[in-house]
């Protein structure tokens, strides 16, 4: 019997190989859930750079969040990371869920991102 962290890793490496298969060179929208944080990147993966980033840990988001791990300090990443990535040149991208379910902080930091100008 595998490990739950051992499913985990494969997961994400089913979504990400499908991702690589369909991205057609967009750039990707990597997303690390914590307990406490949620973070989100936006990953050029034929230059292998980061162009922009956000999390519940950056100053900017500090002041203005009761509690990091909701889906309200989840919706504001995404439209931070949003707003960061079209300031770079970046409107499309594919999400990377990674191993988690497209469902609670991770749906909301999607639709956030959708608010904020990027297209998936």
């Amino acid at each position: 019997m595998k490990t739950p962290k051992e499913l985990f890793e494969r997961r994400k490496l089913r979504v990400r190989n499908a991702l690589k298969k369909n991205n057609a060179g967009k750039p990707r929208l990597s997303v690390f859930r914590s307990a406490k944080h949620i973070y989100a990147q936006i990953i050029d993966d034929g230059k292998g750079l980061t162009l922009a980033a956000a999390s519940t840990v950056d100053n900017e988001l500090k002041e203005k969040l009761k509690k990091t791990a909701s889906k309200e300090s989840a919706e504001l990443v995404g439209k931070l990371v949003a707003e960061r990535a079209v300031k770079a040149g970046v409107k499309e991208v594919v999400f990377d869920r990674g191993g988690y379910i497209f469902h609670g902080r991770v749906k909301s930091l999607a639709e956030g991102a959708r608010e904020g100008g990027l297209t998936f």
